[in-house]
């Protein structure tokens, strides 16, 4: 191979990246991809607060929506819902239930 050759294959590889690069670029300013929110004034309702790695299969995530937080088991054979808490965290939720101040209050 002579230069030429190689100037001409550098050039074909630089014009398919450009070409990928504005193809990716378009994509997103039509909003195709990435699946995010357009626009500034609406608030991302869905964030993964952790993710916990249990083995190479299973994974937990603490997934916020709205005003509640879902622990779910990620696996090779499903998905399973855990447990569900205001977006307090959990351990808000259970003070809540178990509050001593409450305890004598109630009907008996």
């Amino acid at each position: 191979m002579d230069l030429d050759q190689y100037f001409r294959f550098v050039m074909a590889l630089l014009f398919v990246v450009a070409l990928i690069l504005a193809g990716g670029w378009l994509l997103r300013r039509a909003g195709m991809a990435g699946g995010a929110v357009r626009g500034r004034s609406r608030q991302r309702r869905l964030s993964v607060v952790e993710a916990l790695p249990i083995d190479a299969r299973r994974r937990l995530l603490l997934v916020r929506r709205d005003d509640r937080e879902h622990l779910i088991l990620l696996g090779a054979n499903g998905d399973l819902l855990i447990d569900s808490a205001p977006a307090g965290g959990f351990d808000g939720a259970l003070a809540r239930t178990a509050d001593p101040a409450d305890a004598g209050s109630g009907p008996r």
